[in-house]
């Protein structure tokens, strides 16, 4: 009797041991499922040097009407999606995008955390220049017999030696080279990534600009074009997990679309 109720305890223990292994499994994996990470990147809306076709890295100008009126589109656009946080390049016109976004979505009280690890691309003794002046030197500089024959030769090569043709012109010594913009911009991505997974994941603003978006994003992506094209106010969708950047979406206007019918509307 006695042996038979050792063997019944011993079962017991076992049986027990088991579940909690296994429990202890799915805590963990549920913990795991929960630190996903997803990042609605935003481009600032459009400003004053866009407009005048100006070059803007790191100058940079407040937002016009236009610019305005586009981001309050995207705020409206984005009222269904629950922010944990919210980041945004430390330059004046992402900022501004991220409060109007924050502030027409019903998020007054939410602060931004700015980081300039997500400006734009500098562009040394071109910033504020006529675009055409800047690239009308570059494509020179690379032997292209004009710009517009540059620009046909679209590609992340082209895109590369007009970076490398901007930075050696640049007699200031400031201007960054496509690698030196991709390394800035993905090593502050991967530390606010890190951040918001180690405190349970979540939704998570970001407001950038064009090139700093495109040039980071195609780092995790062979497939995604550097363009310089990315629509202002457009969204791009980044999901971390597990360590790893996926991204879902580039350049999509479909929240500035929704936005504005639904304050069109009113």
């Amino acid at each position: 009797m006695k042996t038979k109720t050792i063997k019944t305890v011993t079962i017991l223990f076992l049986f027990l041991s088991f579940f909690n292994v296994n429990a202890q499994k799915n805590k963990n994996k549920t913990a795991s499922e929960d630190n996903i990470v997803t990042f609605y990147i935003a481009r600032h809306g459009k400003t004053m040097m866009n407009t005048l076709k100006r070059a803007q890295g790191w100058a940079d100008t407040p937002l016009t009407p236009q610019g305005i009126e586009v981001a309050e589109y995207l705020g409206k656009g984005l009222k269904d999606i629950s922010f944990k946080a919210a980041y945004s390049s430390d330059l004046g016109r992402a900022h501004q995008t991220a409060r109007i976004v924050l502030d027409t979505k019903g998020d007054k009280n939410m602060n931004i955390i700015t980081n300039a690890g997500f400006r734009e691309a500098c562009f040394g003794r071109f910033e504020g220049d006529l675009n055409d002046n800047m690239l009308t030197a570059a494509s020179i500089y690379m032997h292209y017999p004009s710009t517009e024959a540059m620009l046909k030769d679209s590609g992340e090569k082209m895109m590369r030696d007009l970076f490398s043709a901007i930075k050696a012109m640049d007699n200031l010594g400031m201007a960054e080279n496509f690698d030196d913009l991709r390394y800035r911009t993905q090593r502050a991505f991967q530390e606010i990534a890190e951040k918001e997974a180690a405190t349970g994941g979540g939704n998570i603003l970001l407001t950038s600009h064009g090139l700093a978006i495109e040039v980071m994003l195609s780092g995790y992506d062979s497939k995604i074009p550097v363009t310089a094209q990315l629509g202002n106010a457009s969204v791009s969708k980044v999901i971390y997990k597990n360590g790893k950047f996926t991204v879902e979406s580039v350049g999509d206007m479909s929240y500035v679309e929704k936005g504005k019918k639904e304050l069109s509307s009113k």
